[in-house]
């Protein structure tokens, strides 16, 4: 069963701690690819980057739900 995250008296759904962890890789991702120069490959540079950020979410919740 999922449990929720107590965070100082304030239940959290599980999914809160997913997303935060998914920004964060999401964060190293973006700095890295405009490191590397890949930022101007890409059409339309936010809505890569949402993408990016619904990519590594999913990959996150299958992983820890598998």
């Amino acid at each position: 069963m999922i449990k929720e995250i107590d965070l100082f008296g304030v239940f959290l759904p599980p999914m809160f701690a997913y997303a935060c962890a998914a920004a964060l890789i999401w964060a190293a991702l973006r700095r890295g690819l405009a490191w590397v120069g890949s930022d101007r490959l890409a059409w339309h540079s936010a809505l890569f980057s949402t993408a990016l950020y619904a990519f590594v979410l999913s990959c996150l919740v299958i992983l820890f739900f598998r």
